[in-house]
């Protein structure tokens, strides 16, 4: 019985053996160090593994990154908006200023045009009284006045109220919306009126003056033409931009009355621009924006109708500009179907029609719907009144002035912009550069003349001074003399910025000078430029702001096409 359990026994007691020396063996294997093999597995799996990991620190850099670029544009845009909040609330909150002290001179500013508000923006009123007589209780600017006569820009966004300028200015300035009549050099008085529709009767006024800025500008110049004054559209105050806008509508809509006979069509479809200047070229340019754009969308059947006619007496347009960027302008108009008719002269201006000398002198009796007209100056009124007033000095188109602006024959008259006589182009850039210039003239003006009475108060002091007094205040006397002999007021030099010009299609040219020639450029990127240069030269933050959205929503929705 024992001898046949014994190798049953036997075998499980080998068995447990065996099992029990597996065990030992595997714990001893774990204990070992890791073979040769294990290692290169181990080296494989961790080089697997980083080879996989790179992606996932590249993904996480790129999620630190956007969420960087996210906070840095959040902060960038609470910033701006803060800052641009801060600056407007500025503008229209300014602080308190100096009250009118009769002990100081009085300067008068006839005009609110380019020279006078330049002036009025630069000038230190701390030693002067400010009057501001005007026509025009705002600062209108004028280049961008054709883009409010097709509806590119809003009327309100090229305007600069002047008592915003005033409220500005250290000291008080009075602004007086009236129009000047009358200069008396002689008694140094200003003349004016206000003939407001409110008031029913005309009511008059003169005031003193000790210093005078004559910048009243110039009026549109016919030559005498038959029927320009009374049926063209002029293109230099903001009334003249909304009627033209008017006028041009008018012609559209009448045009597409139905029945209309094809003729009539054509007739009301055709629009003369007279002048070949920038004015002409920028409005020629703008209407046919407003064709392209806007007309071939609304009115299609019309669109292919319109023609714009160019009408300049000289041989060329632009003669301000190099004859590369005439030949450029002259080209796009030709692509832009706009016809240039060089050597060409109104002769008399119709109801229906433009009566033109063309170059072989003949006489053609052109219909059109609409005549702009858009050249030549002349003095207003009261500038010839007051030419008259020095028929010995004062023979030119305009009021001569020597070379630090103040009037040939006038005590105390400074005269600047259109209605002088000059070397210099009447230009916007030459009036406000004058303004300007004037205003450093009169803060040396206002340092000579306090030296001035500081010298006569020591000239006084030193008759009752004596022994080391009397020494003291003879140094200062000789020193504030010093002073007075240093203050020297240089003569006006006009610094030409360079030109600039609208042509339509979304294209400008420029004539900018550089180092001793001059940049002459044209096309898409000039626009562009055009654009960002008239943005800077606008006075405020607020006229910046709304030409820039009126840009932005012409080229979103487009111009508006309703008629008052």
């Amino acid at each position: 019985m024992h001898l046949a359990r014994g190798p049953a026994v036997l075998s499980r007691t080998l068995a447990g053996s065996r099992a029990s020396s597996s065990t030992l063996v595997r714990t001893r294997l774990l204990s070992r160090p890791l073979s040769s093999t294990s290692v290169r597995r181990n080296e494989q799996t961790t080089q697997t593994s980083d080879v996989a990991s790179p992606p996932s620190r590249n993904g996480s850099r790129w999620r630190s990154f956007l969420q960087l670029l996210g906070r840095a544009t959040l902060v960038s845009i609470v910033a701006g908006a803060g800052a641009f909040y801060y600056v407007t609330q500025k503008e229209r909150h300014p602080g308190n200023q100096l009250p009118y002290d009769p002990e100081k001179k009085t300067i008068v500013i006839l005009g609110s045009g380019w020279g006078a508000t330049s002036l009025l923006k630069s000038l230190d009123t701390t030693e002067y009284n400010v009057v501001v007589i005007s026509p025009k209780n705002y600062f209108l600017f004028t280049p961008l006045l054709p883009s409010v006569a097709v509806g590119t820009l809003s009327q309100k966004s090229i305007l600069q109220p002047t008592r915003y300028v005033a409220r500005h200015k250290t000291r008080a300035v009075t602004v007086i919306e009236a129009e000047g009549k009358k200069v008396d050099p002689i008694h140094k008085t200003v003349t004016f009126e206000d003939d407001s529709e409110i008031q029913g009767t005309v009511h008059q006024t003169t005031i003193p003056y000790d210093y005078l800025v004559y910048a009243v500008g110039a009026e549109v110049q016919t030559f005498g033409i038959p029927g320009v004054q009374e049926k063209a559209c002029f293109m230099k105050e903001l009334a003249d931009a909304e009627n033209m806008q008017r006028r041009f509508k008018d012609c559209i809509e009448s045009a597409a009355f139905p029945g209309q006979d094809s003729t009539e069509i054509d007739r009301l479809l055709h629009i003369v621009v007279v002048g070949g200047g920038p004015t002409g070229i920028e409005v020629s340019g703008e209407i046919h924006d407003f064709l392209e754009d806007d007309l071939r969308t609304w009115y299609p059947e019309l669109a292919g109708r319109i023609r714009i006619s160019l009408v300049e007496a000289l041989p060329s347009v632009l003669p301000m500009f190099s004859k590369q960027l005439i030949e450029y302008t002259e080209s796009t108009f030709k692509e832009s179907k706009i016809e240039i008719l060089t050597k060409t002269m109104v002769k008399e201006v119709k109801d229906k029609s433009v009566v033109l000398q063309m170059p072989d002198k003949s006489i053609q009796d052109v219909p059109c719907g609409m005549v702009v007209w858009a050249g030549g100056n002349k003095n207003r009124k009261i500038t010839q009144d007051l030419m008259a007033q020095f028929p010995s000095v004062q023979t030119k188109r305009g009021l001569t002035v020597d070379d630090h602006l103040r009037m040939a024959g006038a005590e105390g008259i400074f005269a600047i912009g259109d209605c002088t006589s000059t070397s210099y182009a009447p230009t916007a850039q030459v009036a406000s550069q004058q303004g300007a210039y004037l205003a450093r003239v009169f803060t040396q003006l206002g340092k000579k003349e306090n030296l001035e009475r500081q010298l006569i108060s020591l000239d006084q002091a030193i008759t009752t001074a004596s022994g080391e007094d009397k020494a003291k205040i003879a140094e200062e006397i000789e020193s504030t003399q010093s002073q007075i002999a240093k203050i020297k007021i240089r003569p006006f030099h006009y610094s030409h910025q360079g030109s600039l010009a609208y042509i339509g299609s979304d294209k400008a040219i420029a004539d900018l000078p550089f180092a001793n020639g001059n940049i002459a450029s044209g096309g898409v990127a000039t626009f562009l430029f055009w654009r960002s240069a008239y943005l800077s030269t606008l006075f405020s933050l607020r006229n910046r702001t709304l030409v820039a959205n009126d840009w932005l929503i012409t080229k979103i929705f487009g111009r508006d096409l309703s008629r008052d």
